[in-house]
Formats: structure tokens, sequence, C-alpha cells
């Protein structure tokens, strides 16, 4: 008499499950969604309207996405105009476009849009560091420029010019650079692809 409870249960266990087939709650429903509960079976089949409504969700969610990324595209488009533009304003535009990459930054993150924010950081930041290098040097040597031509002496003052010059040389790279830099990035958004 033990035994047969173990036999029922071993019985049940060696018999094939059986599947459920779909059930439509509501006949008056469009096809994949219900009023309650839609098309249910063993959750293969599960399309209740809370599965349609995150479904719907994910794709908004993709079209936001295709949004940002053009929002995007055309935020960096700008930022390159700005740059650009500030080459005729005497530099004063070159700080606006710095602000907005950082502001934008990480809307970016794990897209290729992101490295061009960051290689327009880069390049303010660098094209900063070098034009600052070459007006120290054009000072440091203009200020001794000036002492010798208090002192009278002609080997410092050649010296002086020489250090200027040098300084003069950075800066007019630094300027070439940086062009080069904004026009290179700026083709490459047009082209869609990031930048190294």
């Amino acid at each position: 008499m033990n035994d047969s409870p173990n036999r029922q249960t071993e019985a049940r266990l060696s018999q094939p499950a059986k599947k459920s087939e779909p059930v439509v709650s509501d006949s008056h429903a469009p096809f994949g969604a219900s009023s309650d509960h839609g098309i249910t079976g063993q959750g293969q089949y599960d399309m209740t309207s809370d599965n349609i409504n995150n479904n719907l969700n994910h794709n908004t969610n993709g079209n936001m996405n295709n949004n940002k990324r053009r929002s995007l595209i055309t935020y960096n488009h700008i930022t390159y105009l700005l740059y650009v533009l500030s080459y005729f304003t005497a530099g004063l535009l070159w700080i606006v476009p710095i602000f907005m990459n950082y502001a934008k930054r990480q809307d970016a993150d794990g897209s290729w849009l992101a490295t061009h924010f960051d290689w327009q950081i880069k390049t303010f930041w660098y094209s900063i560091f070098w034009f600052i290098i070459g007006i120290v040097i054009i000072t440091f040597a203009l200020g001794g420029f000036g002492v010798s031509m208090l002192a009278d002496s002609g080997n410092i003052a050649i010296g002086s010019v020489l250090l200027a010059g040098f300084g003069l040389a950075i800066m007019g790279f630094t300027f070439i650079w940086h062009l080069y830099r904004i026009v290179r990035g700026w083709i490459a958004l047009t082209d869609g692809r990031p930048v190294p």
C-alpha cells in the first residue's frame, strides 16, 4: 500500500506534459490584444495587454534613440561650425562650443558620436595649451628684447627676436593644427563615421 503513491507519482512524471491551446478571452478585441488577458498559453504565446504595451514602449524608445542620434548629429554640426566661426571673431566664439560639448557629452556615451565630442574637447584643450606656450615664449622674448633695448646689447636683441619667432611659429602651428582637426572631424561627422 505504501508503494501506490510512489507509483502514481512515477506515472505522472513519465507522462509527457500537455500543451494547452491558446485561449482568446474576448472575441471583440483586435487580433493579438484583449481587454483583460489577451491571448495566453504556456508562457510561449503570452500576449497580454501589459506585454503589448511593453513592446510598444520598446519601439517608441527605439524611435527616440534615432531622434536623439539625429539631434546629437545636428548638435555636433553646430559646434564644428562655431569653432570655424571663431576664427572670424578673434576667438571670441572659441569658448562656446567647449561648453556645448561638455553639456551633451554624456548623452552620446556608447555611440560613435562620443568620439566627436571627445575629439572637439581634446582639440580645444591641446590648442589652448600650445597657444599659451607660444604666448609665454613671445612674452619672455619681448621682455628680453625690451631689456636689451635699454642695455644697448645687439646679441640679446637677436636672441629675443629669434625666441619671439619661435613662439609665433608655435602659435601658427597650433592655429593650423586646430583648423585641420575641426575640418577632419566635421568631414567624418558628415560621412556618419567616428573620428579616431
